[in-house]
């Protein structure tokens, strides 16, 4: 038979979509033709198939070879279809049984010695593969990353000729095993001294899934704070967990099997671009909000970052994912990710500071703070403020804070109302979901609208106040949403007291009245 039909996956996004590899052998002068839209990479592996196959002491057919990944309005990408294309060509050539090749899946990149390569996305593909019944094949380097695949039959191969023994019955090969899971721990919260109201604000933030901003001068703390986030956070399930691991496998980072199950945390620097924040190339890979998905999204020095690069955050934290449209084609990330910011009050950083450091004047204060647009902090539902401590809080036999499992069991505790409430964390609920769940008495929905007025508050912010609140309720395990609740979270809107107080500052030192409000 000169035909042959093998099974392999494509990567688009985060999904592995099926590529049907056909190998057809015809007539005429020997040459070797790959079609169905591939690029420079795939055209390649006709060079590295022929020359695995005679490594392999395999007969390379002396006839037109025609090769067609379909669909071929589907682009096909990197080294991933060498192992199909061989096993196609021997196939054809009645070198293997082509009934057998039906049941497989097969992906790997093929070095001239016939020995496997580690491709990208694999786990992606191992999850398409385990739903449609079929067998996966992968390299052996990618077989802990296979395994994490519910359900998924998968083996490993180091070279061509351990392929072909399989399919011909005289060779098995080891099944894809991934190592035991180690939960190494995040910094614990008790090393962060005094800060009573950012822990506070830090609990809010892990329990109801809240972004934070973090304001105040160089070495408060700001930076420890944001790395003890992850570990007071709920443990990932197993689904959110496959969800971080599929974006890290296709962002050609890899996948540590060993970690899998920990939350990300990413901490890109203040000069990263647009692109490495949402994700671009001529083939779309995911940005830093997408490796974030699941976990936090740490950015220092916020008013630093490039305006434009700012600005793209603010649909993804809307709407928990973001399109990356190219001109050859487009991909979808999921980006459900916790944000956490950090910025100083000023340019010098030590506006406020009791030493009257600052000297900045209030025009620069200002233009340091417009350099973050009104609708991305609308989209920050706590501002919080973290002084700078006395030398005494510092001491080595100052008392240790509260401890990361301490605080984790209060917010599982809240997290769990709110999944019975409404199926998903408070900072995720939707304009009617908010109205239902968020309801005020009479006299606190007077209080809110005051402070709606004093404010200045966008429609944005009211309701991100009615989320914070009813988070705060919820580790107090309250069904209703109390007085205290309410103002605590009205509290927590630094930077709109500061603009609303901005034309009545006090007279003290020029960087003191910033945060006056």
């Amino acid at each position: 038979m000169s035909l042959a039909l093998v099974h392999s996956r494509a990567r688009a996004g985060v999904l592995a979509p099926p590529v049907r590899v056909e190998v057809h052998l015809s007539g005429g002068l020997p040459a070797t033709q790959i079609v169905g839209l591939p690029e420079a990479a795939v055209r390649e592996s006709r060079d590295r198939v022929r020359a695995a196959l005679l490594c392999a002491q395999y007969e390379f057919p002396a006839r037109r070879i025609t090769v067609n990944l379909a669909p071929a309005d589907l682009p096909k990408e990197g080294g991933r279809f060498d192992l199909p294309i061989a096993l196609g060509i021997l196939a054809a050539a009645g070198q293997l049984d082509p009934q057998v090749l039906g049941q497989y899946e097969f992906l790997g990149e093929l070095a001239l010695t016939g020995e496997l390569r580690p491709v990208d996305g694999v786990l992606p593909a191992a999850l398409a593969a385990a739903q449609a019944g079929r067998t996966l094949i992968v390299p052996a380097d990618n077989g802990a990353e296979a395994a994490l695949a519910q359900h998924v039959q998968a083996f490993t191969a180091r070279t061509l000729l351990e392929v072909c023994g399989l399919l011909n019955g005289s060779k098995t090969l080891p099944a894809a095993t991934a190592p035991p899971a180690v939960a190494a721990p995040f910094p614990d919260l008790s090393d962060v001294r005094g800060q009573a109201q950012a822990r506070r604000a830090l609990e809010i933030a892990a329990a109801g899934h809240h972004h934070l901003l973090l304001i105040g001068s160089p070495g408060c703390g700001k930076t420890l704070l944001a790395s003890r986030l992850p570990g007071i956070l709920p443990e990932a399930s197993e689904a959110e967990a496959l969800e971080s691991a599929a974006i890290a496998s296709v962002s050609g980072r890899g996948v540590d099997p060993a970690r899998w199950r920990q939350r990300p945390y990413r901490a890109p620097h203040h000069t990263a671009s647009a692109v490495s924040l949402v994700g671009g190339g001529t083939h779309p890979r995911p940005g830093e909000i997408s490796l974030a998905h699941h976990g936090v999204l740490f950015l220092d020095e916020l008013p630093e970052w490039n305006r434009h690069a700012l600005e793209v955050l603010r649909e993804p934290l809307e709407s928990g994912q973001v399109t990356v449209s190219r001109a050859a084609r487009s991909a979808e990330f999921p980006a459900r990710f916790q944000l956490v910011a950090a910025m100083n009050p000023c340019p010098c950083g030590w506006a406020g500071d009791p030493s009257g450091r600052c000297r900045c004047s209030e025009d620069a204060v200002r233009r340091y703070r417009a350099r973050i647009s009104g609708p991305l902090l609308d989209r920050i539902d706590l501002h919080v403020d973290v002084p700078r401590l006395p030398p005494q809080a510092l001491r080595a036999d100052a008392p240790p804070g509260e401890t990361s499992a301490a605080v984790r069991e209060r917010v599982e505790q809240a997290r769990q109302r709110q999944q019975a409430r409404a199926g998903r964390p408070n900072g995720q609920l939707g304009h009617s979901e908010t109205l239902r769940d968020c309801r005020l008495q009479p006299r606190d929905e007077a209080l809110l609208e005051h402070a709606i007025e004093r404010l200045r508050l966008s429609a944005r912010s009211l309701h991100r106040i009615l989320r914070v609140a009813r988070t705060i309720a919820d580790l107090d395990a309250s069904d209703a949403i109390a007085t205290a609740h309410l103002t605590e979270a009205i509290g927590y809107r630094q930077l709109d007291r500061g603009e609303a107080a901005a034309s009545a500052v006090g007279s003290t030192a020029p960087g003191a009245r910033r945060l006056a409000g």
